[in-house]
């Protein structure tokens, strides 16, 4: 398995610009905290000009992150607690000649592989309502849907423009890639696997569709994605350099992708070295999710075998849970303190 070293994101990112000049596709795996999402951004500024004025003139990437999420708010009605719509970005190019390509007719059916709720797009306000019943008098009864229903509705929102993308519509015809960070953080593992199912199909239609860079910290969604794209994508792992702001790419297409087992070699080689940042926690976390679902139990702290009367047992979740998703993993790469090395390797 070669590995590539690289320092800062703007220089992976151009890689990977390299890499589509030669196959279609390529896939990252990386875990939480790694940087995927700063890399998606630093991947479309590279294609991106812009004048004098700050103004954009000229870009070439349509993505999908946590800051596409953004383009869509929430409007809860505080005052009357009735009317809750969410909101869009009208200033987005994201939404370009929306009410002109009859966005309904194009996310209604995609939303209907996934979910049981209506919506309504009203172009003048920049307002989006959803339902699932009428009223005596036939008018939909306006509800807000669950935060996973709402990540659901504006995955088929992207779905809907990258295919206006891919059949080269006026308003779109400016997207040579396609960049995807991490679209299933609230799906189920059903869904996983048709997300991935319908993704391949999509993205893979045209042969000169825009190319397209596929990155997640979810396992199963990237072993299926894998199997369906196979000799037409590069797999690779991505990790933090040991430097700060270094980065390491591992390419996994001609082999296996045994992550998981390559996760505990790397741990145990961490562990023994002391060389542990905080951001390895969050590796333990997956290798425990990965083995509490293969051996069918309801949960990874299940992973967790402690003496019986170990006054410290219910304190190794606590650690875990904030080392892999609190404030800490905002300010990786950190190395541990001794104590919570210490408390790493009993739980290892």
């Amino acid at each position: 398995m070669s590995v590539a070293n690289f320092v800062g994101l703007n220089t992976l990112a151009a890689h990977l610009r390299q890499e589509l000049m030669i196959k279609k596709f390529v896939l990252l795996y990386a875990y939480n905290g790694t940087g995927k999402t700063r890399l998606s951004t630093e991947f479309k500024n590279l294609g991106k000009q812009v004048d004098e004025e700050s103004e954009t003139t000229q870009q070439d990437t349509l993505y999908f992150n946590a800051f596409t999420e953004d383009l869509f708010v929430w409007d809860n009605d505080l005052e009357n607690d009735a009317r809750r719509v969410l909101r869009m970005n009208s200033e987005s190019r994201f939404f370009n000649g929306l009410q002109e390509l009859e966005m309904e007719s194009r996310i209604g059916p995609l939303l209907e592989r996934y979910a049981d709720f209506n919506f309504f797009i009203n172009y003048e306000t920049w307002e989006i309502t959803f339902s699932r019943e009428k009223d005596e008098n036939g008018d939909p009864i306006v509800i807000k849907v669950s935060r996973g229903e709402e990540n659901i509705f504006i995955w088929c929102f992207f779905l809907a423009v990258a295919q206006l993308a891919i059949d080269k519509q006026e308003a779109y015809r400016w997207v040579e890639y396609i960049y995807i960070d991490d679209p299933i953080s609230s799906l189920d593992e059903n869904n996983a696997i048709a997300v991935a199912n319908h993704l391949v199909q999509l993205l893979t239609a045209p042969d000169n569709g825009p190319k397209t860079v596929i990155s997640t910290h979810h396992v199963l969604f990237f072993n299926v994605l894998s199997n369906e794209l196979r000799k037409k994508a590069y797999r690779n792992l991505l990790c933090k350099g040991q430097a700060l702001d270094s980065y390491t790419l591992q390419d996994s297409t001609s082999k296996p992708f045994l992550h998981h087992l390559a996760s505990l070699v790397e741990l145990n080689e961490l562990q023994k070295t002391g060389n542990l940042y905080t951001h390895h926690f969050n590796m333990m976390r997956r290798a425990m999710e990965q083995t509490a679902n293969f051996f069918g139990l309801d949960s990874w702290t299940d992973c967790i075998k402690v003496e019986e009367d170990d006054p410290d047992k219910p304190l190794y979740k606590r650690i875990i849970d904030l080392m892999s998703h609190g404030d800490y993993s905002i300010y990786e790469p950190r190395v541990m303190m001794e104590e919570n090395k210490n408390h790493f390797r009993k739980i290892f």
